[in-house]
Order: structure tokens, then sequence, then C-alpha cells
């Protein structure tokens, strides 16, 4: 977006706010739903700054107007968001209220859309403002809905069933065990505001996003089975409308679910706390629902792979070990001088294309050369992609949807002789994503406990890296499921057995280079460590066949419990993946899997 058209559409936003008498409005990177990838319709912050990562908000003042984004994009956002219009802040070290506080006076307003907060994350912000004198406003129509005249239409993909082969457990039986859950709790419902909940609890895939399969609707499920799903019936086949019918699911209007909502005067409601918005919260207080905020039961189950859905989500990493297999035999004999970071990511996906059951990426492919992966979400753009240059790192983390699984990947190559500060660096990540990947832990620890373990190298040099270590995914849905992650943040969700994560530690020197090592790996019941041991004992299988590239390999630094585990890994990548090659590939992978001296 250029300079004029950053300052035309902050101009027209606080004409609109002038209107509705409002001294700021916040705009985040949100949709109803709560999404990480937005339908083009929701891209409101990307629209009013140009700032287009996953995550981060923009507050709007009539005179000054900041934007708020994490680890991941400090460096991105400078240069989409024009520091001529825009104050950068780090979302969780100098976050929006402060930046507010330091702005308003006592009686001044914030206008927000209530569609696109949860009461959780506006707690503090509330708070904050409100010792200040300064008055939170919801304000039902979105400002800069107003003012987009070409706003994208809602999306209408189709819906379809998706087959127990896949998923390993019919709806019916899931709305039943959800509804036991309802009624060991004491609860009259659920309301349904996660997109891969509904999914999942439906057996369910939509096409309302580019990289997720989910659905975007609501339901309503009530402790005695019965449920109400709404969404727009457009997306609904005669086949998928058949089949909610004879299960009892009543498909209805998104505009009866406000309507449906009024019923529950006295009825105790769960709502999910981190995708039930303020919206709903305010209909069901009006209705004179009894609210309580807590986990959508949902959200543990759906966790928890069956072992249907750890089968699916291993033969889809085979497929995708193969065309990550021939992707990197490819790259190494490329003329660098020829490529790009635009079209080497095209030669990945077209290598994935290939695959049986493929459906697309499961996130945009990061896909960087350089100083560019020092930015930890490089936005690759085709039309100012870097070209490739020889001696300089190349990262590239992708992934893909499959029916039976969804991947995601990060590996770091070189076409040339690494520095040995390179090689100190991947060496230390290296120790780290095998030290979390090698880790036993007892039943009942959590992702934070664990974080530290893929720090320690790091840490002894004085270096750290500024994103978590880990995030749940989903089976043929979202790539960052919750609510398990291993992280400093960390949660109080404790690991349990059929939970898959990613283990991603990594190093970013800015304007020089960036690397992270990511597998994902599925929790496992171990044997006991000892004749004497008393607890029960957990770790991880590694999920991801893709092998770690030898040549960046500071040798010396790897002790031979570490070498080991590297050598038994490769076997296990080299057994996979190579009756899948032909013999040119089998050959170059049995080079990069060989046993390290």
């Amino acid at each position: 977006m250029n300079k004029d058209d950053q300052s035309k559409r902050l101009t027209s936003l606080r004409t609109v706010m002038k209107g509705h008498d409002v001294a700021a409005y916040l705009v985040p990177h949100a949709d109803e739903f709560q999404n990480e990838y937005t339908p083009p319709c929701a891209e409101r912050l990307r629209w009013i700054s140009g700032f287009d990562g996953s995550a981060g908000m923009a507050v709007v003042g009539i005179t000054e107007a900041a934007i708020f984004v994490d680890g991941r994009y400090t460096l991105q956002v400078k240069g989409q968001a024009d520091a001529k219009f825009w104050h950068h802040f780090h979302l969780v070290n100098d976050p929006a209220e402060l930046w507010l506080q330091r702005q308003l006076s006592k009686g001044d307003r914030v206008g927000f859309d209530p569609r696109l907060y949860t009461p959780s994350r506006l707690s503090r912000l509330k708070t904050v403002l409100k010792n200040s004198g300064v008055e939170l406003v919801a304000i039902e129509n979105n400002l800069i809905d107003m003012i987009w005249l070409d706003r994208p239409a809602s999306p209408l993909g189709h819906v379809c069933l998706h087959p127990e082969i896949y998923n390993g457990e019919t709806a019916a039986n899931k709305r039943q065990d959800v509804a036991k859950m309802l009624q060991d709790d004491g609860m009259d419902a659920v309301v349904i505001t996660s997109p891969d909940n509904l999914a999942w609890l439906m057996n369910l895939r939509g096409q309302d996003l580019e990289f997720t399969p989910t659905v975007l609707g609501h339901a309503i499920l009530h402790e005695h089975g019965k449920a109400e799903l709404f969404i727009d019936l457009l997306k609904l086949s005669a086949t998928v409308k058949h089949t909610l019918k004879s299960e009892g699911v009543l498909a209805c209007e998104p505009d009866q679910f406000a309507q449906a909502l009024m019923a529950f005067k006295g009825q105790k409601v769960r709502l999910e706390r981190d995708t039930a918005n303020v919206f709903i919260h305010e209909i069901l207080q009006t209705a004179g629902a009894i609210i309580d905020v807590g986990v959508d039961p949902c959200t543990p189950a759906k966790a928890i792979k069956n072992t249907t859905e750890i089968e699916g989500m291993k033969q889809a990493h085979i497929r995708d070990g193969v065309a990550l297999a021939q992707f990197f035999n490819w790259f190494r004999d490329i003329d660098l001088s020829q490529e790009s970071e635009w079209t080497v990511s095209q030669k990945l996906a077209k290598f994935r294309e290939r695959n049986d059951l493929y459906q697309g990426p499961s996130f945009p492919t990061i896909s960087a050369t350089g100083a560019n992966g020092a930015i930890v979400h490089y936005g690759l753009d085709r039309d100012h992609a870097s070209p490739l240059k020889k001696d300089q790192l190349y990262l590239v983390d992708s992934g893909g949807q499959y029916l039976d699984g969804t991947t995601d990947v990060t590996r770091v190559v070189m076409n040339g002789t690494p520095t040995k500060e390179i090689k100190r660096r991947y060496t230390q990540v290296l120790k780290g994503h095998i030290a979390v990947s090698r880790a036993k832990f007892p039943v009942g620890t959590t992702g934070a406990q664990i974080d530290p373990l893929a720090r320690q190298f790091l840490w002894a040099d004085g270096v750290d890296y500024d994103h978590g270590t880990g995030h749940g995914v989903g089976s043929y849905l979202s790539v960052h499921e919750g609510p398990q992650s291993i992280s400093k943040r960390g949660t109080e969700v404790e690991l349990k057995p059929g939970m898959v994560l990613s283990i991603e530690p990594g190093f970013y020197k800015t304007g020089a280079f960036g690397i992270r090592i990511e597998n994902l790996a599925v929790v496992i019941k171990i044997p006991n460590p000892s004749p004497g041991a008393d607890k029960s004992m957990l770790g991880f299988e590694p999920l991801t066949l893709a092998p770690y590239d030898r040549r960046l390999m500071e040798m010396n630094l790897l002790n031979q419990t570490e070498r080991d585990w590297i050598n038994d890994y490769h076997a296990k990548v080299f057994a996979a993946i190579a009756p899948l090659l032909n013999d040119g590939d089998v050959n170059l992978l049995a080079q990069e899997t060989k046993p390290l001296p």
C-alpha cells in the first residue's frame, strides 16, 4: 500500500470516528470467530495499515496511530506500516493500553467492534482505561466496513463431509461424548464458537479459508446431544443437509443465531473463553442465561488424536517427506542466479501437489534467503522476492493439508560454505530440538516446563529466540491448534498421549540470517526408565520425515547421545521414504542420512 492510500484511509476512518464520538478505535487482526487466518472480508488491519501478518492490532486516534505486533513481526511491520503514519510497538512489551493511557484524557471514549473481541482479550485494556477515566464503547457496526467500499463479500465455500476413514469416529458419537461432558459439568448447553471445533464435532470440512479447512459458522450443542448449526445454507449440499438432518442436527441460517441464544433464560451455558466474542456474551446476558466461561469440551477432545488420526498423520508425513526429499535434492543442483525465494517455493508446492490426498498448503510458505530468514514470519511476496545467492542460508517453513493429516516442517540449507557462526548457531538450535524430541517427562507435565530444554544451548551464549518452541496441530484442520503448546508463556494444559505438537527452536540475527528447525511429533506413553520408577512417563515420537543438513553441523558440539539420536532419526527417514523415490533421489537421500562419524 502506498503512502497516499494509507493517508486517505486514516483520514476517512477519523472522520467516521468523530461521528461516533470516539477518540480512538481498535482494529485487531481478527474475525468474529477469532481465526488466525481470516477471510479477505475480515482483513481490516491489512486494509488500514498495510501490515499483513497473522497477529497484531492497530489503534487509530484522531491525530496519532499505533500498530502492535509480537516478536515474529517486529521487522516486517516496519516495512509495511509506514512510520510516517504509524508508531510501531511490541504487542507484549509495550501493549496498546499503555499507549492509549499516554494519548487519551479523562472522559475520552475508545470504540471497538464487539464481534472481534472476546471479554478476556479486552479485560486488561478495559481495566487500565477505566482507571484512567476512559470509556471502552462497543460499536455494533464496524467503522472500517463503513469506509471500505470495495470490501469482499463473506465467503461461501463448499462444506463437505469428512469420512470416518480419516477421522476415526462418527459425528453422532462425538456429540454424545461431548454432551456427557456437559452433563457432568452441570451445563445445559455449549455454544460452539471455534470453527475448528465445529468442523471436528460435525465431521465437516469447509473452503471458506485459504489454508484451513474449517467451517465458518456457529453451533449449539445441548446436554441431551441435540444440536443446531448456524451457517449460510448455500454452503451445504443436499447430501450434507440430509446427513445432518438424519443425525438430528438442525441446520439454520446465521441470522437465527441470536434468536436461539435468547431462549436460554435461566439456563447454564458454556462459552469458550478464547473464541466466544463480546457480542455473544451480551446477547446471553440480555436473555438472562447463566454464562459459564471456560473450555469448550470439544477443545481437549479434539486435541487428543485417536488411532485413526495418528495413523493418518503418519501417512501424510510420509507423502510430505517424499516431496521434501525431491525438493531438497533439486535445490542442491540449481543455478542460484536463476532462482528467487518465490520460484523455489513454487517448486516445493509442485512436488507436494503430486501427492495423494493433498488439498493445499497448511499456511503461507515462508521461503527466505539471507537476512530475510531473520524475519520470523517473513511475508513472501512474488513481486519483491529476493534472488538466491551462494553462501546465503535459505530457510523454508511450509506444510500441507491432506485429507488424513496436516504437516508443518522447517529446514535450513545452503548452497555454499557456511561461516563458523552459522554452524555454531545451527548446531545449538539442533541440540535444543533434539533435547525436546528425546525428552522423557512424567504425566502432568506442561509445555512450559519443557520449553527451557530447547533454549539452554543458546542461553549459554547469551542469545534466545522470541517465539514459542511448539504449537498444537490439527488433523486436517488448523496447523496451529490449542490448547497444548511448548512456550515460555505456557499454559496450564498438560501434555497427553495423542497430542500432536511442533518442536521448533530457532535463532535469528537481524540483517544476516535466520535458523529454525521444526518437526511435528506426537506425545506417546513410554516404558518406565528403570525397574524402580514409580511414575508414568511420556515422550515424543517424530512424525516429520526430513533429514537435517549435516553440512551445517559443528560436529564437535554434538555429543554421542545426540549423534545417536540423529542417526536413528535419519534411519527412520530413509526406511520410510526411500521405497517411494526414484534411484537418483534414493542415492542422494542415502548420502544425507548416512550415520554421522
